[in-house]
């Protein structure tokens, strides 16, 4: 596919900026301990995302849970997950940079007219009820980029 380019210095409209950055980890509790006990970070939120398959903490360096820059833990709920294929190729360690926007849909199709392929047709459940899309690593250099529309009910 070939990438329509866009007028230099163009910002993606709707960017609201960096949200988090999402690790994978084989154990969840393990990665907490350490972020908790030896950087000082605090949990803010756990859950479960049955549809990503993965079970999830976010961390933050103020104990309000700031939205920004957020450190999420990632662990797959099961083996077939797309997170356990990820963990088995490339081991613990940094999985996904993530941005803050105000429409998932409409940066999306923005996107899918630059040319830049994105995971799926539609948003999907991420945290706390926000809707999430993903850019494909191949397009941006070879880091996954997840796109955040968080709900007016997110902290």
């Amino acid at each position: 596919m070939t990438r329509r380019r866009s007028e230099p210095g163009a910002v993606l409209p709707g960017l609201l900026g960096f949200d988090h950055v999402g690790i994978a980890v084989p154990d969840l509790d393990s990665a907490v301990r350490f972020y908790r006990d030896v950087l000082g970070l605090h949990v803010v939120h756990r859950e479960e995302n049955l549809d990503q398959q993965v079970v999830e903490v976010m961390l933050t360096n103020t104990e309000n849970g700031s939205m920004r820059s957020q450190l999420q833990l990632l662990m797959p709920l099961t083996e077939d997950s797309v997170l356990n294929r990820f963990l088995m190729r490339h081991g613990s360690g940094l999985h996904h940079v993530a941005y803050a926007v105000s429409d998932v849909r409409s940066a999306s199709s923005i996107l899918r007219q630059r040319g830049v392929r994105v995971l799926y047709d539609a948003p999907r459940a991420g945290t706390r009820g926000s809707q999430i899309n993903f850019v494909h690593p191949k397009d941006t250099g070879g880091v996954l980029l997840e796109l955040v529309e968080h709900t007016a009910a997110d902290p």
